[in-house]
């Protein structure tokens, strides 16, 4: 057990990795993960399992697609007898601990974590459930709109901020609370923050390092959206961009808040690889760095996610700790690869399980191994009216929707995606291919049906708990006063001591 490393994953939400083509670009702001990112194994072509928070999350901690999860969208419950890589460490004997977002649904908030150090930002019931007997309908209380884009600029506080400064707060206070060596089980402490998520707002000290930026701009101008593809007009119309007039200097400001905010978590994480030098615990401690999917951030005049486009599904990841050799991995892989990875890293079997499992540890990927098995992704949540399928692996991208027209696109030559060769001749034996690989993999009707059985039951199940008196599930961190610092049934002088780290010096 004391050859088991501890963990710290890190995770960010809507961070676009196309910034991270081999650690963070030059021209970010982030010294941090720069210093991380040198020393860990660095994956340029990782994905989201699903585009969206919710359903991308619950993939990240179990390895299993949305298809297996059942979190389809932001307000499908996380079935709480699917193992996590919470309850894989944890039942191997770790401790389990979450600061931070990870936007659980439904009556269980822990999911295999023992201790949970802070509420989740957003809703834990079934009130953003999508509709798929409504196409086209827009829920205005919480689809999200053109507003964080019209509305970028400074602040000093937020409510995505003051999220943020409590989950470090917290995260730094349970690093040293670790040290003290109190527990002697190895520990996994996943740190969830929710920048650079829009709003674009952010402070004036990280919004000033960005003034003279060259990157302000997309590299895809604004596409005309009788032009867009049928899914992108889809997310246009959900976002209700009819309804605002999008600048050229409110993208510049969109633009700049949200590389601000970059450099503003990177002092977040900045301060906790501190502790975890200071308190002498990172030799024996294994890093993730990585996020839950990506932003838009304007190209082709789209923004958010929601789509399988690289800057909405592309997300950074690094690895770095024990046994994990530092370099460059181009393979594709997924963030659902992140639970095998973690039970590899601790020495634990997902035997159990793996028929199941999506994903693969990339520990081998760091020792120079390759991968064979396509990338797989899902989408089955707002602005889509039917499920979504891609498969990524070597050169290509492949989407399906059994709605549109099929995509093949050529990542190499075509990096932005823009010409789809799905009815290209010369590419029809690789269309074939990837064709059968989807149809064997997926039963488009069978999932169509299953997320809408899950959005009926849930907006019944919504309504009438929302009809009298409401308890809510979202998670309630419990503090007890009574046995921090010094109280009258403790020794002062063991508390004093137990409390000191290091120790005798």
């Amino acid at each position: 057990m004391a050859s088991q490393p501890n963990i710290l994953i890190i995770m960010v939400d809507q961070l676009n990795g196309t910034l991270f083509p081999d650690g963070p670009v030059d021209w970010l702001h982030v010294p941090n993960l720069k210093k991380l990112a040198a020393r860990s194994a660095r994956f340029r072509n990782c994905y989201t399992a699903s585009p969206l928070c919710a359903p991308g999350r619950a993939s990240f901690m179990s390895g299993q697609l949305p298809s297996v999860t059942g979190v389809y969208d932001n307000a499908a419950e996380f079935p709480s007898d699917l193992p996590t890589y919470a309850h894989h460490l944890r039942r191997a004997g770790y401790q389990t601990c979450l600061s931070g977002k990870m936007h659980f649904v439904g009556p269980d908030q822990m999911h295999g974590f023992e201790e949970r150090l802070t509420t989740d930002i957003y809703p834990a019931d079934f009130g953003w459930t999508p509709d798929y007997r409504k196409p086209g309908e827009r829920i205005d209380w919480w689809y999200h709109n053109m507003g964080s884009v019209t509305g970028a600029g400074v602040a000093e506080i937020s409510n995505q901020m003051e999220y943020d400064d409590e989950v470090a707060y917290n995260a730094s206070r349970k690093l040293y609370d670790l040290a003290r060596g109190h527990d002697a089980r190895p520990w996994c402490l996943t740190v969830s923050f929710t920048h650079p998520h829009d709003p674009y707002v952010a402070r004036k000290e990280f919004w000033d390092m960005y003034e003279d930026c060259a990157h302000l701009e997309p590299e895809i101008p604004a596409i005309p959206y009788e032009d867009q593809d049928p899914h992108s007009k889809r997310i246009f119309d959900a976002n209700d961009w009819r309804a605002f007039d999008i600048t050229a200097e409110d993208i510049r400001k969109s633009r700049r808040a949200y590389f601000a905010n970059i450099t503003y978590l990177d002092r977040k994480i900045g301060d906790l690889l501190d502790v975890l030098d200071r308190t002498r615990q990172t030799e024996n401690t294994a890093i993730l760095f990585v996020s839950d999917h990506g932003d838009m951030l304007g190209e082709r005049g789209l923004w958010f996610k929601m789509n399988f486009y690289e800057g909405s599904a592309r997300v950074p990841m690094m690895l770095a700790g024990p046994g994990v050799q530092p370099g460059l991995v181009t393979d594709p892989v997924s963030n659902i690869d992140v639970c095998p990875t973690l039970c590899d890293l601790a020495g634990i079997t997902m035997e159990e399980v793996a028929p199941w499992t999506a994903g693969e540890s990339v520990v081998p990927l760091t020792a120079g191994g390759s991968r064979v098995t396509p990338v797989r992704m899902e989408y089955a949540a707002e602005a889509s009216y039917a499920p979504m399928i891609s498969l990524r692996q070597g050169q290509w991208k492949f989407n399906r929707c059994k709605l549109d027209p099929d995509q093949l696109f050529d990542l190499e030559s075509d990096p932005h995606e823009l010409t789809n060769l799905a009815a290209v001749p010369a590419h029809a034996e690789t269309l074939a291919m990837f064709s059968a690989e989807a149809d064997a993999r997926w039963d488009l009707d069978r999932f169509d049906e299953e997320v809408r059985r899950s959005q009926a039951r849930r907006w019944i199940v919504y309504e009438a708990l929302r009809n009298g008196a409401y308890y809510p599930w979202d998670y309630q961190p419990l503090q007890k006063a009574s046995e921090r610092f010094m109280r009258n049934h403790m020794d002062l002088n063991v508390v004093e001591e137990n409390q000191r780290f290091p120790r005798g010096e």
